[in-house]
């Protein structure tokens, strides 16, 4: 199964979604200071998107295996944490790395955007585990275009994030988005034994959120016991970043960033 193309009315309306994903994550980004807490972030997050007339994609997601509902509106990870991690009472130290993942729905449509902020100063190789990972959406961005498959992407991705000597996860991946925050197909950002089930042709205004999860160590992880947060194996720290992408001849446009100048998302009044 691919990606349905999207008209260019419904891109405009995810390009809408996307921007006040940026906005909450730029906000959330002058949040993450020493002795914040995480849920402090969870509330920041759900008063803009209220502002915004947004709501989150996240909270009260069904669990895969029959767990209980995510209990968050954002998705807030530290150090170790890769994904899925449940705002509340932990507060952020100085030198945490912190990941958060915002999805949002905004008049019926969705944009989904993840980043890892450092707290401070941090050792040179955690900042370069993040350069990969933020330098993966690059690859995205300039080599993601119409009529070349996924996995010359995919295969780009895993060559450079293991060419500095990290590893990509494969247990999560990427996926389509639209009217729904999880559209099929699966969009890994590696190329395995199962690339000829998962890959695709690239076209004019495919929809899709990438997203490059980068381990320090080894590429393996496990489930915590709150059932939800996502943690590397080894206890190593790990990076997680995210944009919603459209598919464009010349390359991938994201939808996610911040607008230019003067166009800014803006509260709605009532």
């Amino acid at each position: 199964m691919t990606i349905r193309p999207k008209s260019a009315d419904a891109i405009e309306k995810m390009r809408a979604a996307g921007r006040v994903v940026a906005e909450v994550l730029q906000r959330l980004r002058a949040l993450c200071r020493p002795g914040v807490a995480t849920a402090e972030l969870d509330a920041e997050a759900v008063r803009l998107l209220r502002g915004c007339g947004a709501r989150s994609l996240f909270l009260g997601q069904p669990h895969p295996r029959g767990g209980r509902p995510y209990p968050g509106n954002i998705c807030v990870s530290i150090n170790e944490e890769l994904v899925h991690g449940i705002p509340g009472p932990r507060v952020i130290a100085e030198g945490d790395i912190v990941s958060v993942d915002v999805g949002v729905e905004k008049d019926g449509w969705c944009g989904d955007a993840a980043r890892t902020f450092a707290v401070g100063p941090v050792p040179v190789r955690v900042a370069e585990l993040l350069a990969a990972s933020a330098d993966a959406l690059e690859v995205v961005r300039r080599e993601a275009r119409a009529g070349i498959l996924w996995s010359a992407v995919a295969g780009r991705i895993q060559a450079l994030v293991e060419g500095r000597g990290f590893s990509v996860v494969r247990e999560y991946v990427g996926h389509g988005i639209g009217q729904q925050m999880w559209e099929p197909p699966r969009v890994p950002n590696y190329v395995g034994d199962d690339m000829a089930r998962d890959d695709f042709l690239l076209a004019e205004g495919m929809t899709m959120a990438v997203e490059p999860m980068v381990n320090m160590g080894r590429r393996h992880v496990r489930e915590k016991e709150d059932g939800w947060t996502v943690v590397t194996a080894d206890g190593k720290p790990c990076a997680h970043f995210e944009d919603t992408f459209v598919i464009r001849r010349e390359g991938a446009e994201p939808l996610t960033r911040q607008a230019p100048e003067g166009a800014q998302v803006s509260p709605e009044r009532g």
